[in-house]
């Protein structure tokens, strides 16, 4: 499997708009981060997109992206399911949300989703999936995963070796068992002050050690969390904050 990390950043990216600290002035490109969103290619080369938020066009052509094959949602925050819009050029895609989040993406989008689509508007296919019943893209299963972002219920996703989980603040025991035996864990970690919705970086050091990964990266970091050498040279082994282009197999 490959995951290339698209985006790494939170909702207002890095370097944040106004801001002058060390981070947001970082030359380090690991320090500069589009909003978060992944690319899992799987052995059999279905390439299915983790989020799609508003910087998805550069992040498509960055990355000269080819063939999409589903996009999944983890929520319907800005920055998780904006850059649908960007999809346009793609003509068609398969997109696989849960019902709150499916009915958000259809009000945010109604030159689509209408009775009179907009002439040229692309062809969104959109799924509904339930936490803890699995469904496949193209043959590749995948297992949605219940955990909550503050007050709101998100997903996660199991994927074959990968697990996915980020913008949360908590999750069940019972939920995180699901990802037991993945070697890649990808896991948000917003910076090491407490936040009412996130995870700080202690908080998901821990829920890393419970899954128990071969490698952990962090991802959804705001400026707040320091320079991206200086954290990693801090984690545990077998962690590490992931950023924008990284791209990792196993």
């Amino acid at each position: 499997m490959k995951v290339t990390f698209l985006g790494t950043g939170t909702s207002t990216g890095v370097p944040q708009m106004g801001c002058s600290c060390a981070v947001c002035r970082s030359s380090d490109p690991r320090d500069t981060r589009l909003r978060t969103s992944a690319l899992l290619t799987t052995d059999s080369g279905v390439n299915i997109l983790v989020d799609c938020g508003p910087d998805f066009r550069q992040q498509y052509l960055r990355h000269s992206l080819s063939r999409i094959d589903g996009i999944i949602f983890t929520h319907e925050h800005f920055d998780h399911a904006s850059g649908l819009n960007e999809i346009r050029p793609l003509h068609t895609a398969q997109l696989y949300a849960e019902h709150r989040v499916a009915e958000a993406i259809k009000y945010n989008l109604p030159y689509i989703f209408s009775d009179h689509p907009y002439p040229g508007a692309p062809t969104l296919d959109l799924h509904e999936v339930k936490p803890g019943v699995p469904f496949a893209i193209e043959g590749q299963e995948i297992i949605p995963v219940r955990a909550t972002h503050g007050n709101l219920p998100v997903l996660g996703y199991r994927i074959g070796s990968f697990g996915y989980l980020t913008d949360i603040s908590e999750i069940e025991d019972s939920e995180l068992e699901k990802f037991k035996g993945v070697k890649v864990f990808v896991l948000g970690a917003l910076r090491y002050k407490p936040h009412p919705s996130h995870l700080a970086v202690d908080q998901s050091i821990e829920v890393a050690k419970k899954v128990g990964a071969e490698q952990t990266f962090f991802v959804h970091m705001s400026h707040d969390i320091g320079l991206h050498a200086e954290v990693c040279a801090a984690l545990p082994q077998g962690m590490t904050l992931a950023y924008d282009t990284l791209v990792y197999e196993w």
